[in-house]
């Protein structure tokens, strides 16, 4: 049973800071919504990958029941095999709230640039510098 897995490069890891500039949210918000993505879909392979293996193990372990071998190495692989049922469905777990956090920031972006686009390029267009947002409330 070996896995057919590849590794995954490293996602560069989302820049948590003090900048709260719209362009800087922006692009917080994009990565962290790509890098979310990202790992749906390799949660989704690991989902896939453990539920084939618990199929073979179960397989593996009617073989040796078959075979006439001991019962003490019919149960250990039935172990594996629910073992790594169990797991899959927790992965499977895993991979819907990922895909829910994902959509959320796709969506929290979309609202970010509709709330704040138009001041941003406002203030960014024009020739001196002006008052950050929420000055004028006090």
């Amino acid at each position: 049973m070996s896995s057919e897995l590849t590794p995954r490069p490293a996602a560069t890891p989302v820049r948590a800071d003090n900048d709260n500039r719209y362009k800087a949210v922006q692009e917080k918000l994009g990565h962290l919504a790509s890098a979310m993505d990202d790992a749906t879909m390799g949660l989704e392979d690991l989902r896939r990958s453990m539920q084939s293996n618990s199929s073979r193990s179960e397989g593996l372990a009617r073989d040796i029941e078959g075979a006439g071998l001991d019962k003490l190495f019919v149960d250990l692989t039935n172990n594996v095999s629910l073992a790594l049922g169990g797991a899959a469905i927790e992965v499977r777990r895993l991979d819907a709230t990922g895909r829910e956090v994902a959509d959320l920031a796709h969506q929290t972006r979309q609202r970010h640039a509709q709330l704040y686009g138009a001041l941003d390029a406002i203030r960014s267009g024009r020739r001196y510098r002006t008052p950050k947002p929420g000055f004028f409330a006090h």
